[in-house]
């Protein structure tokens, strides 16, 4: 593999995983199928990109993707990679659970609500805005230097003496 094509490769590797962990599941499934084309499928990073590949399948709605190149990992030359695959494919292949609709809550679709719409701020409340923006609601206030109370108010001889105690105490005691 030639310079160009290692950094080419290192680009859509590392845009596949970024897109995979921010969510974009079907850019990180284009991203790490280039940066597949791009490697030998049989070495240790090849298994790499391909166990990536398989959850990004998973993650974007291709299971029959994912469990068909799953079962092709585990005859991987490397033993990392056929382990992880095996250990994916049993995820993959187990059987789904039925879920009752009372266990569900529906989430409503607001892609249909217009940020315009005085109605869809109803419940909104200072405290939405200041999380946009933490210092709108609380700014410290400065403090005055000479107004510190910086005597000394004895705390420090008293916990002193009380571990001197405690210590002597354990002592006496031979524990």
């Amino acid at each position: 593999m030639s310079s160009e094509e290692q950094e080419q490769f290192r680009i859509e590797y590392q845009a596949g995983k970024a897109a995979f962990e921010a969510g974009e599941y079907r850019i990180s499934v284009q991203c790490l199928e280039a940066a597949t084309a791009l490697v030998n499928r049989n070495s240790r990073l090849g298994g790499e990109v391909q166990i990536w590949l398989v959850t990004a399948y998973q993650a974007n709605g291709q299971a029959k993707e994912a469990i068909a190149l799953c079962k092709g990992l585990n005859k991987h030359p490397d033993l990392e990679t056929r382990k992880q695959s095996k250990n994916l494919l049993y995820i993959l292949e187990a059987p789904q659970l039925e879920r009752r609709a009372e266990w569900m809550t529906q989430i409503p679709d607001l892609a249909q609500i217009a940020d315009s719409d005085p109605r869809a701020s109803r419940g909104s409340s200072n405290f939405a805005i200041a999380n946009r923006n933490p210092k709108a609601l609380w700014e410290p206030e400065p403090v005055d230097p000479s107004q510190i109370n910086t005597k000394d108010n004895q705390f420090i001889w008293v916990a002193l003496l009380a571990i001197a105690v405690t210590m002597i105490g354990l002592i006496g005691l031979g524990i």
